[in-house]
């Protein structure tokens, strides 16, 4: 006689329901506005703390009266993937003002300027954003215009424009939207 093993079905209570997925959004983004404000205030008076508080949980509950939390594409997803593309990110833009410094900094400059289209039909809205962003944040891009499936780069130089071309920035993106679906 054969034994055979059945998988036994988790129980539903164990699945994430969809709203509590949602309060541990609007919990995340209240401990992180919080967070920020300790942050950037670095005072810690009890009468700052309390209005850092209580402005942290307006800002919440605005975001959630604006739907912010309704739908998927917009709901705040936190992982350890994100933080590790902020450092890169910071990276990045310290190598770029090193790099933009060294050009302005030169006689005679050595700018060779170049516009260049990213292609982003492939992202969503949200990763379109980011990506545009985190390029204008870098030293010597500028994201100058927006089109339905690409972004138009300003690039200070050669050097700048081929690491657009090279796609790094794009694929990073990419995996935190992966890291989101997952």
């Amino acid at each position: 006689m054969r034994s055979e093993r059945r998988r036994v079905a988790e129980p539903e209570a164990s699945q994430p329901k969809a709203g509590d997925r949602w309060l541990r959004a609007q919990l995340v983004l209240a401990l992180l506005l919080i967070a920020f404000w300790l942050l950037w205030s670095g005072q810690f008076v009890p009468l700052l703390l309390v209005l850092g508080a209580l402005s942290s949980l307006l800002v919440v509950y605005i975001v959630k009266r604006m739907g912010y939390f309704d739908t998927r594409i917009h709901a705040l997803r936190y992982n350890f993937r994100l933080i590790g593309f902020w450092l890169w990110l910071l990276r990045e833009i310290v190598r770029s003002s090193i790099e933009v410094a060294r050009v302005v900094l030169s006689m005679p400059l050595r700018l060779s300027t170049e516009v260049v289209e990213v292609p982003v039909g492939d992202l969503d809205a949200v990763d379109q954003a980011l990506l545009g962003n985190s390029i204008t944040l870098t030293p010597g891009t500028l994201t100058v215009d927006t089109r339905e499936d690409r972004l138009v780069v300003h690039a200070l130089t050669a050097a700048g424009a081929q690491s657009l071309r090279d796609g790094e920035m794009k694929r990073r993106v990419i995996a935190l939207r992966r890291a989101k679906a997952a």
